[in-house]
């Protein structure tokens, strides 16, 4: 049966980088939680991340991403290459079904399994089952509102949430940078 559990969306700008993350967690045709919590802060409050796969990978990856940025103090994009090469060569590993979004101050990352980390041209990034409607949101209001991130971000997940069924409107959004 298919786990569809995320929709996760980074935004940057001016001097904010925040995350958001809705709430549902459905297993198959059945929504099994409302209030899920999908993005964390690690390293010392520096990074956040959040996964669009199993709970259970999810909390492996978190760990072992935090484990490689202390390792490389706090370097985002050395620690995600790190874990992607880990990720694509450990037989364990290879088996996680999980697409993890990272972000701090300067960069937003796409990790996946197949050893790809992803910094996009954009300042908005998206995973999950909601992430397409999400991203695409986020583009539009950048472009043509005076929305602050935190105001993109939920604005763009609200409309994720209008059209993805596997998307609800309990939207959870944390911050870095100035004025936290």
């Amino acid at each position: 049966m298919d786990i569809r559990s995320t929709t996760i969306l980074a935004v940057r700008k001016d001097s904010k980088a925040v995350m958001a993350g809705d709430g549902q967690v459905s297993f198959g045709d059945t929504i099994m939680k409302h209030k899920a919590t999908k993005v964390r802060y690690i390293y010392k409050d520096q990074v956040l991340v959040g996964i669009a796969g199993a709970a259970a990978d999810a909390f492996n990856l978190f760990e072992r991403l935090e484990t490689k940025l202390e390792r490389y103090n706090g370097n985002l994009v050395k620690a995600a290459v790190e874990l992607a090469k880990d990720w694509r060569t450990d037989k364990i590993l290879r088996r996680l079904e999980a697409l993890l979004l990272a972000m701090d101050i300067e960069h937003i990352l796409i990790i996946s399994g197949t050893g790809d980390v992803i910094e996009p041209d954009e300042t908005v990034a998206a995973i999950g089952s909601g992430g397409p409607y999400a991203f695409s949101a986020a583009k539009a209001l950048i472009a043509h509102s005076d929305l602050d991130a935190k105001g993109i971000a939920e604005e763009a997940m609200k409309i994720a949430a209008s059209v993805c069924v596997y998307t609800n409107e309990h939207i959870v959004i944390n911050e870095l940078g100035q004025g936290k």
